[in-house]
């Protein structure tokens, strides 16, 4: 559901920028968090510390158009995000970050494996990467877009992490789980090549997670 336009809004990305910085999944004024809500979207301004950002200062951009370009400056990212909440009406949050171990296993450009169960916290038994594009670029909008049909969560090659949800304290969570997935994936390839779940087991996961957590 869409959120109103208000200041308790805009300060949440604040604090959700923030606790990206504390729990280590992000640094600097690198990475981006984006919100839908009743008239388009609202998205962290470019290259602005987070912990100088206000209410005020967090940019709204339609859902079918550029920002305003009298305003502060969206996030370069302002597209990608814009191209996720077009295509998954089911997706109210956008997270990007640059957590250091599921950037380097974007290097590689390959998806993360079915090492762990919690892989079916993206929907699936892999989290995609798309190829390399430049920051900012419609060409990488749509490489995330169409990474995020049928997950939520991809890597970015060379470059770094996005995760959605329905709520932006659980698209944190996703961002957070997929740093550790990647982080697990990294330690267990140092001692040889880890033994994978099968589609089954992931299938049994997801049906087990349609009834997860607190109702």
């Amino acid at each position: 559901m869409s959120l109103p336009d208000t200041t308790a809004t805009r300060q949440a990305i604040i604090d959700a920028c923030l606790w990206m910085g504390t729990v280590g999944v992000n640094q600097g004024t690198s990475g981006n968090v984006s919100v839908r809500v009743l008239d388009g979207m609202l998205i962290t301004p470019s290259a602005v510390a987070y912990a100088a950002m206000t209410p005020d200062m967090i940019c709204k951009v339609p859902l079918d158009g550029g920002p305003d370009p009298a305003g502060l400056k969206p996030s370069t990212e302002w597209r990608f995000h814009q191209a996720i909440l077009q295509a998954r009406p089911d997706v109210n949050a956008v997270v990007h970050a640059h957590p250091v171990h599921a950037t380097a296993v974007s290097t590689h450009r390959r998806p993360i494996p079915a090492v762990h169960y919690m892989i079916a916290a993206f929907g699936g038994p892999d989290v995609p990467v798309t190829d390399y594009a430049l920051f900012g670029s419609d060409t990488l909008a749509r490489m995330v877009a169409a990474a995020l049909a049928e997950r939520d969560g991809c890597l970015l090659a060379n470059h770094g992490a996005v995760t959605v949800a329905e709520t932006l304290d659980r698209a944190l969570w996703r961002m957070q789980e997929l740093e550790n997935l990647a982080k697990v994936y990294t330690v267990a390839k140092t001692s040889g090549r880890p033994v994978l779940l099968t589609d089954a087991d992931i299938e049994e996961a997801l049906a087990s997670f349609a009834d997860y957590g607190q109702k």
